[in-house]
């Protein structure tokens, strides 16, 4: 958050979301070894008290900065074919006989070069449910973490009532329309490595710098960039400046405040 601190003091207003794999895992492993004596919670309250505990450890770690949670959901289309084949690995490898335990609470697992994971589904982020909460907030002076974990997945069904799913939402993709949502110019997505690379893992691997957002998504197209790794992160660039933002930014969170650096995304290339 010292990087954060950074915008905010040069007069950014700042928005954030954040992962919370590795702390839905640990829920979900909860789940998995007291499911004979506790009920299991489902992916819809991992994402909820997710939200809640890693917003309140950004609200201290900015503190005396105003600081404000939005617990926030995340609208999906029922119907989006992700459900038909769930395929987002969550949670940890466990031995097949644990997995066919599992699977007889409905839930879907694989088996992968490690062990057996269980695999659910990850829709399209249609719309951001609470981003009016987040922009109320905004105006009156707080920097606002929202969408978290790409935001609770929530779908209305036939009578129009919202309610959870089994699903968990990619947090690039959801920070892209979360950006749209609140009127950002800029959507800045801070990793471990200061630009995303054409031809990872080759000699012929380059940094990408200025870009457009068709040179971007056609080099995506042409399968450079992973799709658990850097593709959802150059998918939600290109997304949001196709959707009219002004700048996507695809760098290291040590080079957050630096308007030069890391793989700069735009509709026409930058002078």
């Amino acid at each position: 958050m010292a990087h954060v601190r950074t915008l905010v003091e040069a007069g950014r207003h700042v928005v954030l979301t954040h992962g919370n794999g590795p702390q839905v895992g640990n829920i979900l492993l909860k789940n998995q070894l007291t499911a004979d004596v506790v009920p299991p919670v489902p992916l819809d309250w991992c994402g909820a008290q997710t939200q809640a505990t890693i917003g309140t450890l950004i609200m201290n770690a900015l503190d005396p900065i105003p600081a404000a949670v939005v617990v926030t959901r995340t609208l999906v289309d029922p119907g989006d074919p992700a459900f038909a084949d769930p395929d987002k690995p969550i949670g940890r490898y466990f031995p097949e006989s644990e997995a066919r335990r599992f699977e007889a609470h409905g839930e879907v697992w694989r088996s992968f070069e490690r062990g057996w994971r269980r695999v659910v589904a990850s829709p399209q982020p249609l719309r951001i449910l609470d981003a009016p909460a987040a922009i109320a907030l905004m105006e009156a002076g707080y920097v606002v973490v929202a969408a978290g974990g790409g935001g609770v997945p929530v779908a209305r069904t036939a009578d129009g009532k919202l309610g959870g799913v089994e699903a968990v939402i990619d947090k690039d993709r959801a920070a892209a329309v979360l950006a749209r949502a609140v009127g950002a110019d800029t959507l800045i997505i801070a990793t471990d490595v200061p630009n995303a690379v054409v031809g990872y893992g080759t000699p012929g691997a380059r940094p990408l710098g200025a870009v457009t957002a068709a040179e971007l998504r056609d080099l995506h197209a042409a399968g450079h960039f992973a799709s658990g790794s850097m593709g959802p992160k150059v998918e939600a660039a290109t997304r949001f400046v196709e959707d009219g933002g002004r700048l996507s930014v695809i760098t290291s969170l040590e080079r957050l405040a630096d308007d030069k650096s890391g793989t700069r995304v735009s509709k026409q290339m930058e002078r």
